[in-house]
């Protein structure tokens, strides 16, 4: 099984410094151009299925990839949706007391939020579903940073803890993954953006 695995473009809301977590999430000018040239990137792959988060920065995305594969099932999903930020949704990092510079998302726990480990929990459960599934094919997930990076968490054989270990993903990054039966991975490309 071939996995490529991408971001969401850049938002209102990654602009302003605004914790998104559940929210849909408004791709800006600048991120409707980076899911054009993804999506012009990925127009000469033979992909079979697109999983994509639900969430509209999510699915606008994916919209962009599938003008280029009209025939190729896309699904929209809960599954692939960012991590639940809970009471922080919707606020501005800086308006919390967050240094953009330092902070990191895995080191908070929101109330009536995901912890690091219901999201790793989630990722892992969704590739148990799909790599079975789409075993000898090529599958698109476009995500969102925390997903992603717990996605990638599971591919790895890390646990949760192990999140923080993969870089945070540009937006519209793409990571290319080759996964056997026995769930062992090969990597091709991480957070690659010579798209852009």
């Amino acid at each position: 099984m071939k996995l490529i695995i991408t971001r969401h473009g850049y938002t209102e809301e990654n602009e302003a410094g605004i914790f998104q977590g559940h929210l849909p999430g408004k791709l800006t000018e600048e991120g409707i151009e980076q899911a054009k040239k993804l999506a012009l990137r990925l127009k000469d792959e033979h992909i079979d299925y697109i999983y994509s988060s639900d969430l509209a920065r999510g699915a606008d995305t994916a919209k962009e990839i599938a003008k280029f594969h009209p025939n190729t099932p896309i699904e929209f999903t809960t599954e692939l949706r960012e991590r639940n930020l809970g009471e922080f949704q919707g606020k501005k990092k800086s308006d919390l007391g967050f240094d953009n510079k330092s902070f990191k998302v895995t080191h908070i726990q929101p109330k009536n939020g995901e912890t690091m480990e219901q999201l790793f929990d989630r990722a892992k459960a969704f590739l148990d579903k799909i790599i079975p599934k789409h075993k000898d094919g090529t599958v698109v997930l476009v995500g969102h940073n925390g997903i992603n990076k717990s996605l990638m968490a599971v591919i790895m054989g890390k646990d949760y803890t192990g999140i923080d270990d993969i870089e945070n993903q540009h937006n519209t990054g793409v990571n290319i993954f080759e996964i056997d039966e026995d769930r062992n991975h090969k990597i091709h490309i991480l957070n690659d953006v010579s798209h852009l």
